[in-house]
C-alpha cells in the first residue's frame, strides 16, 4: 500500500472524506445533486471549508430536498444570507434554488442519475496518475457536462466545478496510483 492522495493532508475530517467518500461511485440522483450544489459553493474556497460546514448546509437547505428548495424565494434567500453556518453568497444561494428547479425539470433523482452516469457509460473513468500535478482541473467530459447543465438552466457548474464533482462522486477515479483508497 502506498500513501494516500496528498491533497487531504492530515486533518482527520479530510482524511475520512478521502478514505470513505471521495471517488466512491454515487448512483443516487438526489445525493449527486447535493454534491453538485456543495461543489458550486466551494468555488473560490478550499473544500475543507465546505466539508466542515456540510451539516449546517444540510440543515439550512432542508436536507437538500430539491422539491422543497425549488419553491423558495427572497425570504429564504434572506434567511440563508443571515446563517453563519454556511457560505453566505447571494449568487450561490439563488443558483441553488434555480438548480433545484432545473433538476426537477430534468425529471428528478432517477433521471438526473441516469443522465450524469451516461456521460461515462455507466462506469467510473479510471485515471492512472502517479502525482497530483498530473490530475487535470477539467476534461472534455466535464466541459460537456458543464455545457449541458448550463443549457438545462444550472448555474455554478463550470467545467472545473463539474470535474471536482465527478471526482467526488466517483464518475472518475482520480485516486493516485498506490493510494490505499484507489479500489481498482
Amino acid at each position: 500500500m502506498g500513501d494516500r492522495c496528498g491533497w487531504c493532508g492530515e486533518d482527520p475530517l479530510y482524511v475520512a472524506y478521502h478514505d470513505e467518500e471521495w471517488g466512491v461511485p454515487e448512483y443516487d440522483g438526489r445525493a449527486l445533486w447535493e454534491k453538485l450544489i456543495l461543489d458550486g459553493f466551494q468555488a473560490g474556497l478550499a473544500w475543507i471549508t465546505i466539508l466542515r460546514k456540510r451539516e449546517a448546509f444540510r440543515t439550512a437547505f432542508a436536507g437538500f430536498e430539491p422539491e422543497v428548495i425549488a419553491g423558495w424565494g427572497e425570504a429564504e434567500v434572506v434567511r440563508l444570507l443571515a446563517d453563519p453556518g454556511i457560505v453566505r453568497h447571494r449568487g450561490k444561494i439563488e443558483a441553488t434554488i434555480g438548480n433545484a428547479r432545473s433538476y426537477l425539470d430534468m425529471g428528478g433523482a432517477e433521471a438526473f442519475a441516469e443522465r450524469m452516469w451516461a456521460y461515462v457509460d455507466g462506469a467510473p473513468l479510471v485515471s492512472h496518475f502517479a502525482t497530483l500535478a498530473e490530475v487535470p482541473a477539467s476534461t472534455p467530459v466535464s466541459e460537456r457536462i458543464s455545457k449541458d447543465l448550463r443549457k438545462a438552466g444550472f448555474r455554478f457548474v463550470g467545467p472545473t466545478i463539474v470535474y471536482a464533482w465527478m471526482q467526488a462522486c466517483g464518475l472518475v477515479n482520480d485516486h493516485l496510483l498506490g493510494c490505499p483508497a484507489r479500489r481498482t
